[in-house]
């Protein structure tokens, strides 16, 4: 399989693209919309098809650039049918297969950091892409878009802990420089939500981050609902600048707390 993880700067997002090899058909989750022309040029780089854009939720730090991906490349965009994206062409249900030439994922649902969360794994491939819900000893903030804690527990220990020790674990986000890691590694290793955490001291560390308001969060949510359509970057910008100053500033200031939203530093 091919395989290329991708990484935004400006939001420490990483975006995935899996190909068949074969029948070059390919798949990327969680694309930016900054990134479309570096994703597009790799994509004809490698004469690759991309059939999907998939979306692990309905991202509040950035906007998505699957729906433009869909009008460049014709692609469908799929996201879990309780996210509320209503022009997604695959509203996906837990369980469900998608397949790119011989290749397949499944889309396993993952509630918690938000209430439309999902988790695509590779079985034959042992490769779990947990956008915010499990992040390299972290995880995702559980305190907007009907986010909650006790179901984010349950569905990183009954859904991705049960995955195969040795499963590799490629997250949406990482401030420190980590690329990945294994469910095995993160039972052990997670500081918030390892095994050696109940369910009550997990909620308990949850209930008392105090996190602040994200930056681009009324910017991006809305149009993540829209597969990212309805804004074009420059505007992004603009809107982003008039609401906190400026963009540097945005990052500059944003990047250590969000390293405490996504990662759990000093937790």
């Amino acid at each position: 399989m091919i395989f290329r993880q991708l990484f935004d700067p400006e939001t420490s997002t990483y975006t995935y693209l899996l190909a068949d090899e074969s029948s070059r058909k390919a798949v990327l989750i969680d694309s930016v919309l900054g990134q479309i022309d570096r994703d597009v040029t790799l994509l004809r780089e490698l004469e690759l098809e991309l059939c999907y854009a998939l979306e692990t939720h309905v991202h509040a730090d950035h906007v998505t650039a699957s729906g433009r991906l869909r009008e460049t490349l014709g692609c469908k965009v799929g996201v879990s049918e309780i996210a509320g994206v209503a022009n997604a062409d695959l509203q996906l249900r837990d369980g469900e297969i998608i397949r790119f030439g011989e290749r397949e994922l499944e889309m396993v649902s993952t509630p918690g950091h938000t209430i439309g969360c999902s988790t695509y794994v590779c079985h034959a491939a042992g490769m779990a892409f947990t956008g915010d819900v499990l992040l390299v000893r972290g995880c995702g903030r559980t305190d907007f878009q009907q986010g909650d804690a006790a179901v984010l527990f349950t569905s990183v220990r009954d859904r991705l802990f049960s995955l195969p020790d040795d499963t590799r674990i490629y997250p949406g986000h990482d401030y420190h420089g980590r690329m990945m890691s294994t469910v095995g590694e993160e039972k052990r290793f997670n500081l918030r939500i390892g095994l050696d955490k109940s369910v009550d001291q997990f909620v308990e560390i949850m209930n008392g981050l105090n996190l602040a308001y994200p930056k681009q969060m009324d910017v991006a949510v809305p149009a993540n609902l829209e597969s990212g359509l309805g804004i074009s970057e420059a505007d992004l910008d603009r809107r982003v600048a008039a609401a906190t100053g400026s963009v540097a500033s945005v990052m500059e200031e944003s990047g250590r707390q969000d390293a405490e939203i996504w990662m759990g530093s000093g937790i």
